[in-house]
């Protein structure tokens, strides 16, 4: 198997929509490491529907260590993913 097959379409070329989706990922990434309270605010509004009490999912100060952590990592792999596109 290709190891870009992920980044290439059948042609060859990179995905024109793949440049900016990994973009976003990496907005995202950075976010989650910076202000997870922000992407928690976002779920718990999505949660309304079938959670008694969206505030009392919010994670400790534990919880929003691991999100940072998680978004390091996944910062680290969407930067791997743009650089190996262009």
């Amino acid at each position: 198997m290709n190891p870009d097959t992920l980044t290439q379409t059948a042609s060859g070329t990179s995905s024109a929509l793949l440049i900016p989706l990994l973009c976003l990922f990496l907005v995202l990434g950075l976010l989650q490491v910076v202000r997870p309270q922000l992407l928690w605010r976002a779920n718990a509004r999505l949660q309304k529907g079938w959670v008694k009490d969206p505030g009392a999912t919010e994670p400790t100060g534990k919880g929003y260590a691991v999100q940072r952590i998680t978004g390091v990592i996944f910062l680290a792999a969407a930067t791997w993913m743009l650089v190996r596109a262009l």
